[in-house]
């Protein structure tokens, strides 16, 4: 008999990210190439929100926002990693039209 499928639904202000690869080289301003295996300390990273639970009300699915990786829960599902953690320590949501942006753009 096959094993059911259960469909996952984040409770309360819980937030899932899927984060973006960060596996390759990448350049510093001046055009240093920083290999993929250098760590950066307090370096935060871009993911992609997959699950929200009912009292979050700043981000949505789909929307990318800016975390620190570090000190946060994973679970993996089929084979992919992805962080559980509150809507309140995410750091900043991209968005096509805001009030009250910065006035960056990915």
């Amino acid at each position: 008999m096959a094993d059911p499928k259960f469909e996952i639904q984040m409770l309360h202000d819980r937030v899932m990210i899927r984060l973006e690869k960060d596996g390759e080289e990448r350049r510093s301003g001046a055009g240093i190439v920083i290999p993929a295996t250098v760590k950066m300390a307090n370096r935060l990273a871009w993911g992609e929100v997959c699950g929200v639970g009912a009292n979050v009300r700043s981000v949505k699915v789909g929307d990318k926002v800016l975390l620190n990786p570090e000190d946060q829960y994973e679970v993996e599902l089929r084979t992919q990693v992805y962080l559980v953690m509150r809507e309140r320590d995410l750091h900043a949501v991209a968005t096509q039209e805001t009030d009250h942006g910065t006035g960056l753009y990915l």
